[in-house]
């Protein structure tokens, strides 16, 4: 007699050879992973009553995907508000003051933000004002659309509209989208209407007092503006303090936040500032100055460290980049962006590009968000800056 046949005329004790062999495909022996250097993936425990915003926020970490890297965001950016001097070693050539504790201890990681003008067009800007506000950031980059859109909002609302209203109907009414909001044009008319007369005394002031720059125009508009809910308002703003507990006369401080914009005339202020032109020839506006001054803030900001949170691409993606790239690279970095690095655009580039560059450190640590920032960096917010100023109970 002849073999037992099995499956499709193959002989049985073939077949159970062959088995093996395919056990020995589909079960490979894996390396084993331990908890010490692995996360365990698990979500949120919604089964727990007091989960809360806080829980809830420290699950992302192990929840996977893009929930893990804002999780790794929450933790990047904690770690620039938690740094200071007095974590590292004095250096032996360091100057005699960098040795007193209070000094090392008081000094702390300088951030930068970045962002584009449709986070301010959108409900961020109210977030963007609170860090300000609060001086929570030190140097902010970003379009002239993220300037014009945060006076205009002073003047007149924005409003949620559709992704899908049709260009051609909008137009015949007189309202923009930007995504799915809508600027009425009436806004941009009281924008003109607004800053037309600053623009004069401007004029004025420039033969006597001021070389204007991007970013003494921007601060000169966060003085005109005199509104609590305009972030420009609070870079610039000049608040009474006490000297000392026991003192009570008041000193003038001012935020002096820095805010740049080296495309300054790529939106509705440059429209105005060509119209300013026309009718009243003669303002200048010195984007060298400006440059001079961002690249000083990156070089002379040793023996701080530097961090760069950047929301979307573009211009202020790049110019907070390049200027940290004169200090040899910034120490943190957080991207929050939706673009892809396959069409080569420095907007979706990620931190590993900057850091071939030196606009990076080699050591840093970095993080990449694919997310929408108008999801992502309200959460981020409120487990990091948010905890700092209003304490633990902010995300309970």
């Amino acid at each position: 007699m002849g073999a037992e046949l099995g499956e499709a005329g193959v002989p049985a004790r073939d077949m159970v050879d062959a088995l093996e062999g395919v056990r020995s495909i589909l079960l490979k022996p894996s390396e084993r992973l331990d908890d010490k250097r692995f996360t365990r993936i698990a979500g949120a425990d919604f089964d727990d009553a007091g989960l809360g915003l806080a829980g809830l926020l420290g699950s992302l970490a192990s929840t996977g995907f893009q929930a893990s890297n804002l999780g790794d965001a929450i933790d990047v950016v904690n770690q620039m508000l938690d740094w200071r001097l007095s974590h590292e070693k004095p250096s032996d050539d360091c100057a005699e003051a960098e040795l007193d504790p209070a000094y090392r201890e008081s000094v702390k990681c300088k951030i930068f933000l970045g962002f584009t003008s449709n986070l301010v067009s959108s409900g961020v800007r109210e977030i963007i004002r609170f860090l300000v506000q609060h001086r929570m950031v030190d140097v902010i980059v970003t379009t002239a659309g993220g300037i014009e859109e945060d006076l205009i909002k002073c003047l007149a609302p924005t409003y949620r509209g559709d992704f899908t209203l049709p260009g051609a109907l909008l137009r015949s009414r007189g309202l923009n989208r930007i995504g799915n909001l809508l600027v009425p044009n009436d806004n941009y008319c009281k924008f003109e209407h607004w800053i037309m007369p600053i623009l004069d005394k401007m004029l004025l002031e420039q033969s006597t007092q001021n070389v204007w720059t991007p970013s003494k125009v921007i601060a000169r508009l966060g003085k005109e503006i005199n509104d609590e809910s305009s972030y420009l308002y609070w870079a610039y703003k000049k608040t009474h303090g006490n000297i000392s507990k026991t003192d009570s006369s008041k000193k003038l401080e001012q935020n002096n936040i820095p805010v740049f914009c080296p495309a300054l005339t790529d939106g509705s202020i440059g429209d105005m500032l060509f119209c300013h032109s026309v009718h009243s020839p003669g303002l200048v506006v010195d984007i060298v100055q400006d440059v001079r001054l961002m690249n000083a803030e990156t070089i002379h900001a040793s023996p701080r460290k530097t961090g760069i949170i950047l929301l979307g691409g573009g211009l202020p993606k790049h110019h907070i980049c390049n200027a940290n790239m004169l200090r040899d690279g910034a120490d943190y970095a957080v991207y929050v962006n939706t673009a892809q690095e396959f069409d080569g655009s420095d907007s979706g580039a990620r931190p590993d590009e900057a850091v071939s560059w030196g606009k990076i450190k080699s050591s840093a640590r970095t993080v990449k968000v694919h997310c929408d920032a108008t999801i992502a960096f309200p959460l981020l917010v409120a487990a990091t800056f948010a905890r700092k100023v209003h304490g633990t109970k902010s995300t309970n």
